[in-house]
């Protein structure tokens, strides 16, 4: 914006210089910058309000599911007319992948943090399971289920996350680990990352593990505890048993 304040100001004392025009209009006089605000401040409002809407659909979904709340649900949450609600989205659809495309970036920037703060691959893997927990223990099972079968689109969006982010992370984990000496040199990384996402995968199926029997974290742990005494050295067992007492204790 300074940048080419100054070169507005330029060419009107100087005259154009080579290749360069004068702008009429706002864009030709500094002072009209000033009406360009009420512009920016109608943005800026906006979105906050749909980062609110969106923060309000979060909340019910987590609680009920995301098949049984409706538009009017979200604006009676909210304490809003629908009418303000569709002005910022088209449909409930588009609010569901809004927010999936809001978690999933989310989720990137958390998982890099965890990496990057953790000392090992061990201290790396529980560290992300605490997390997750603590969002999984917040969301009705039943949202997994609705947002597979009534929103492909954001569906699609979680599983292109899932194979471009989340089993690189993995793969790379698994590298890092070998280096560490936690991790056996004898796998094949790739084709235990992969192993590792259907393990994630096969503990949200509602039919292989119902959520009136099984708690969600509760399967994601055990199946967890299962991969990492798999791929784990002797040494890499003995930090998986530290960590596992840790969370325990908590």
């Amino acid at each position: 914006m300074i940048l080419w304040a100054k070169i507005v100001i330029w060419t009107n004392r100087k005259g154009c210089g080579p290749g360069l025009k004068i702008f009429h209009g706002n864009f030709g006089n500094v002072k009209s910058f000033h009406s360009f605000a009420p512009v920016l401040e109608h943005q800026i409002k906006e979105a906050a309000s749909a980062e609110r809407i969106l923060k309000g659909a979060e909340e019910l979904f987590f609680k009920y599911g995301i098949r049984s709340v409706t538009m009017d649900d979200i604006a009676k949450h909210l304490a809003v007319s629908k009418k303000t609600i569709y002005q910022l989205f088209q449909d409930k659809d588009e609010v569901v992948h809004r927010l999936m495309e809001e978690k999933l970036k989310e989720d990137e920037r958390n998982f890099s943090q965890i990496a990057n703060a953790s000392s090992n691959v061990m201290e790396e893997f529980f560290a992300i399971m605490k997390h997750l927990g603590t969002v999984v223990g917040k969301v009705n099972p039943a949202a997994f289920y609705d947002l597979q079968k009534y929103h492909p689109k954001s569906w699609k969006l979680f599983m292109d996350f899932k194979e471009n982010c989340i089993l690189k992370m993995v793969e790379e984990s698994l590298q890092r680990g070998i280096k560490q000496g936690l991790i056996r040199s004898d796998i094949n990384t790739k084709i235990l990352a992969r192993l590792r996402m259907q393990e994630i995968d096969i503990g949200f199926d509602p039919d292989v593990f119902p959520p009136e029997k099984f708690r969600i974290l509760d399967v994601q742990i055990a199946l967890l505890d299962h991969f990492l005494y798999g791929v784990c050295t002797l040494k890499g067992h003995k930090l998986v048993n530290k960590y596992k007492q840790v969370i325990e204790e908590e």
